[in-house]
């Protein structure tokens, strides 16, 4: 017999070839770890953001602004609580602020009043800012952004950019005449460098980089503007840390007497005393004066209609003056359903009216939706002179 070899410490045998003593099946040995440089060659890269972005939040943090950063007060006094959009209102993020140098409208959005990300619901910021923009999107607006106090504590999502942006269409766009950035920093030029593909060249030309709230004096009412005060603190240091000094005070010159003969941009009480009291500026009823003048072929029109109109059979008559009654009362809700009196003549005017042999020539469709929109328009006038027997109204 073969010597048994000694049993080491402990009084178990050691299993051989990576047996488990229990179950005598073969184990499988663990692979053996790579070298020191090819376990470094297997790990993920770390992602690191890009050196602007880097130099932002570095900026931050060595003036504790980050680490320390409030919701800054801030309470509009006439923001009724019923207001639709009242947590987010409350913040003071968008506000309009006046006219422009052209008498276009001023909107706001300023950074510095944004809380922090979970203390504000940023889908409602986008809603309330698209409902407040659509005041005033049917006429050339302007948009002022303080980008100064957007924090990674209160900073959106690049998500959210996209969707804010694709949420702007060209109803939006179309008469936005500027967007001011003020104070831009290195996030934005990445920002701008990711949607810059996105947007069209027109666009583009529309943003307006301006470095000092200064630079603002020359394209606004700068005093109508609602600046916060960290924003103005902040542009203040700018200048020290750029320039030794405080931005120059601009000098606004005393307002020159008015003319004798002006009549805008004055009191009602002026334009009285330099017209021998007239209560009614000159300037208005000169303009209404002409109107009246000129209008007149609208009224010859209208008389015209009227004399065509009642010499119609009495069925046709009734028939005519029913569905025209309808129509007058749908186009006086065009500010709901979007039928004009203009609307409804391009729909109903060709088969209201036809010639007694062939078909209508395209030349004669203006004129024909001419004449039904003046029927629809001047319904009470063309129609309420002449009553059949047995007619009926909707």
């Amino acid at each position: 017999m073969a010597d048994v070899p000694a049993l080491p410490p402990g009084g178990r045998r050691r299993p051989a070839f990576g047996l488990r003593p229990s179950s005598g099946r073969p184990q499988v040995r663990p692979a053996p770890r790579p070298a020191a440089g090819r376990q470094e060659d297997l790990r993920c890269p770390p992602v690191v953001p890009p050196p602007e972005l880097q130099k932002d939040e570095t900026e931050d943090a060595q003036s504790g602004q980050e680490k320390t950063f409030m919701s800054p007060p801030f309470e509009d006094t006439e923001l009724n609580i019923n207001h639709p959009y009242y947590d987010v209102a409350r913040h003071g993020i968008i506000q309009l602020a006046g006219d422009d140098n052209f008498g276009r409208k001023v909107i706001t959005f300023s950074c510095c009043r944004m809380p922090p990300s979970h203390q504000l619901n940023h889908t409602r910021l986008l809603e309330y800012l698209k409902y407040t923009l659509d005041h005033y999107v049917e006429n050339d607006y302007m948009v002022v952004y303080f980008h100064y106090g957007l924090k990674s504590l209160n900073k959106p999502s690049l998500k959210w950019l996209q969707t804010a942006y694709k949420e702007f269409d060209r109803k939006y766009k179309k008469n936005l005449k500027a967007l001011y950035v003020v104070h831009p920093t290195n996030f934005i030029k990445i920002l701008w460098n990711i949607f810059k593909p996105l947007t069209s060249h027109k666009f583009g030309k529309k943003i307006i980089y301006l470095k000092y709230l200064s630079d603002l004096r020359e394209h606004l009412k700068y005093d109508q503007l609602n600046i916060p005060q960290e924003v103005i603190q902040h542009d203040e240091n700018l200048w020290r840390k750029q320039k030794g000094k405080l931005p120059p005070v601009v000098k606004i010159p005393p307002p020159r007497p008015p003319l004798p003969t002006q009549q805008f941009g004055v009191s009602l009480q002026y334009i009285k005393d330099k017209n021998k009291g007239e209560l009614i500026p000159p300037v208005m009823k000169e303009t209404v004066s002409y109107l009246k003048r000129k209008g007149v072929e609208s009224s010859l029109r209208v008389t015209r209609c009227k004399q065509i109109i009642h010499g119609l059979p009495e069925h046709n008559y009734v028939v005519l003056k029913y569905l025209i009654c309808f129509l007058h009362m749908v186009s006086r809700e065009s500010i709901y359903n979007r039928m004009t009196a203009s609307s409804l003549a391009c729909v109903f005017g060709l088969n209201l009216i036809w010639p007694s042999k062939g078909t209508v020539s395209l030349s004669a469709l203006v004129p024909l939706n001419l004449f039904t929109e003046l029927l629809i328009d001047f319904y009470m006038n063309i129609f309420n002179s002449r009553t059949v027997p047995g007619e009926i109204l909707p």
